[in-house]
């Protein structure tokens, strides 16, 4: 019989058995000191909370501007997704896909992900595609870059400041808002929460209401 308490290390791949703790608190490796786990309170209602503001802030900053630029009497708006066009029509086509998978479809799959995860915890029995979804977060979270674009941008306002009057847009700072809410939504997600909430097809086939009856056997 499977014991789901029973872990192995990361790091150093000792297996041991997580003991109850109370809420808040974390469980390391005794060989590496390597964390295993944090008890974190109310996991899913508070990432579900995250990730609808987190949902928001995407949608605010995906539909209006970003920056705008003010020269010789012109002014020139952006969107996260029109910067990453312009940068296909000139030639960097390579450079628009990254920043166009990395800013934008990668987060918009975090949240999704998320959302679909908790919401189908939210059943007597999970579906089988929360563990899918499950998986594949990580994918996600590696690939979201958002932090790193704004980077980026900041660097280019410091050199364009000298020649045109920079106008920051709504989306900008959604975009900083959007930032911290997926840092705290990783820091209060709890995916063992979410595998001990599934029932594995296995138990179901070893279980004494499912098994048929066995023959060959000799008392």
């Amino acid at each position: 019989m499977g014991d789901s308490k029973i872990v192995a290390c990361l790091d150093c791949d000792l297996l041991q058995r997580i003991p109850d703790v109370p809420t808040g608190a974390s469980v390391r490796c005794p060989r590496c000191d390597k964390e295993l786990w944090r008890h974190k309170p109310d996991s899913l209602n508070r990432t579900f909370a995250l990730t609808l503001a987190a949902l928001v802030l995407y949608i605010i900053a995906n539909a209006v501007p970003m920056l705008g630029l003010h020269a010789v009497g012109r002014e020139a708006f952006t969107t996260v997704i029109g910067g990453a066009q312009q940068l296909w029509h000139d030639g960097q086509q390579i450079v628009a896909v990254l920043v166009l998978f990395a800013a934008v479809i990668s987060p918009a799959l975090q949240i999704i992900f998320l959302l679909l995860i908790v919401t189908g915890c939210q059943r007597e029995r999970p579906p089988f595609w929360v563990g899918l979804f499950l998986r594949n977060l990580h994918f996600t979270r590696t690939w979201s870059m958002i932090e790193v674009m704004l980077l980026g941008v900041l660097v280019a306002l410091t050199k364009i400041a000298d020649y045109a009057h920079v106008i920051l847009g709504t989306a900008l700072f959604a975009l900083f808002g959007l930032v911290f809410l997926l840092a705290m939504i990783q820091s209060s997600f709890d995916p063992r929460e979410v595998w001990s909430r599934i029932e594995w097809a296995e138990e179901e086939a070893h279980s004494p209401e499912t098994a048929g009856p066995v023959t060959g056997v000799t008392p």
